[in-house]
């Protein structure tokens, strides 16, 4: 017995030896992988290296990507990952997410629970970094950290709002006396590893003042601005000449909504000629599709045009979740079917995101960068998608998430492809 358990265990440590010896903790094996940051579109192999361990209480760094090449051996690597028939992209970004989720109904996507709590609804859907967009102030920002960035495996940064209060509906967000430029940039500032940018929304009266004071921190802080502009019906050829800076945000570009100004006419059914330029100038144009702001009539006719959004941010929250929006790839599937390609629609979810959140450590594979990498399916059939109107548009394609590798660390593994078979 006892040179059966010394036998067990020289067994086990040598296994073990071998496995440090390794290089890469997993390789994934060939599938078709596109990292638009370094123009890869093709059949490819990704090996990850070991994740450092922590030491003296400090947190172990995530793991990174080692080597993308046509055949890196499988012996090198602890894991495997066959990837075959399937896409290799980087973790998708989400730049517009409601993720500050409270106990309070009345509080809506400020420490409300019309909000989701990030992880159950990331991964599964290839996403490992969300912007949760305009929750929290500069008031409510250190409970926000607290309660959702420090507790959460997905990674969350936060679009600050102007607003001290946070998004939460109503007089609130109205109140000019709250949108405090200074308080919002100090903010910002100390807590700039978390916060991105600022985030002005739902402001209803026809007044400039909010942009004004947004587009000010903006500029103090030196961070983009994410703008979701109200109700008050104001020109936003007037916004994007006179106010955005290249790398501003403007974000549910393609709503059909009596009281905004929309991208295409109402009556021509054409897109707008200062929509293309204020592109090429350098202004983010964001999905944002939500409950309430994503509509086939507008949506076409703009990809038609040639006018495909930068980023492609869900505007994610309860409602959105169980209405048309659905999820990253649902949307992202939507704009497939519209006739964008595939190659722009990652660039948008992965690389494109990563740009506009001046975050360019993300949405790549780049040797020596974080291993975060999303591993997609693509289902052949028909299938059927909605905006927030009920029109319909069908489809033959729709992505699904096969793995999540979050620094270096699979969080989602849908038909257990990275599984120990069981033996028989």
């Amino acid at each position: 017995m006892k040179k059966l358990i010394l036998l067990l265990t020289i067994l086990a440590i040598t296994a073990l030896n071998s496995q440090a010896q390794r290089p890469y903790s997993i390789v994934i094996k060939g599938g078709h992988v596109i990292d638009p940051k370094n123009n890869i579109n093709g059949l490819m192999d990704v090996a990850i290296e070991p994740a450092t361990t922590a030491g003296n209480g400090l947190p172990a760094q995530e793991a990174r990507i080692a080597l993308i090449a046509k055949n890196i051996d499988t012996a090198m690597a602890v894991q495997v990952v066959h990837a075959k028939g399937m896409y290799v992209t980087p973790g998708l970004i989400d730049v517009h997410a409601h993720v500050f989720y409270g106990p309070h109904r009345e509080n809506y996507l400020s420490n409300g629970s019309v909000a989701v709590v990030p992880d159950g609804h990331t991964f599964k859907a290839g996403v490992t970094t969300v912007v949760d967009a305009g929750g929290a102030g500069y008031k409510s920002f250190a409970l926000f950290k607290k309660n959702i960035i420090d507790l959460s495996q997905t990674r969350v940064l936060s679009l600050l709002n102007i607003v001290g209060e946070g998004m939460r509906g109503g007089a609130y967000e109205q109140n000019l006396n709250d949108m405090d430029v200074q308080r919002a940039v100090d903010t910002a500032l100390a807590y700039k590893e978390h916060v991105v940018g600022f985030k002005l929304a739902h402001f209803t009266a026809p007044d400039w003042t909010p942009i004004q004071r947004i587009t000010e921190a903006g500029r103090k802080a030196n961070m983009p601005v994410m703008i979701d502009f109200g109700g008050g019906r104001l020109s936003i050829e007037e916004l994007f000449t006179k106010y955005l800076r290249p790398g501003d945000i403007y974000t549910h570009v393609y709503t059909e909504l009596a009281r905004r100004d929309p991208v295409v006419d109402f009556e021509t059914r054409k897109l707008k000629p200062f929509v293309l330029d204020a592109q090429k100038r350098g202004i983010v144009f964001d999905v944002g599709f939500g409950s309430g702001s994503f509509d086939f009539r507008q949506a076409i006719p703009a990809i038609k045009a040639g006018f495909y959004p930068n980023t492609m941010g869900t505007d994610l929250h309860t409602s959105s979740i169980v209405g048309s929006m659905k999820d990253e790839l649902n949307m992202m599937s939507i704009f497939l079917a519209m006739g964008m390609n595939i190659q722009d629609i990652i660039k948008a979810a992965t690389w494109g995101s990563a740009q506009a959140i001046k975050r360019e450590e993300l949405g790549n594979l780049s040797a020596g960068g974080i291993a975060d990498i999303a591993i997609l399916s693509m289902r052949q059939g028909k299938f059927g998608f909605r905006d927030i109107a009920g029109n319909r548009q069908g489809g033959t394609q729709k992505f699904e998430c096969e793995i999540t590798i979050k620094g270096g660390r699979i969080v989602y593994d849908l038909n257990a492809i990275a599984g120990t078979p069981v033996a028989k």
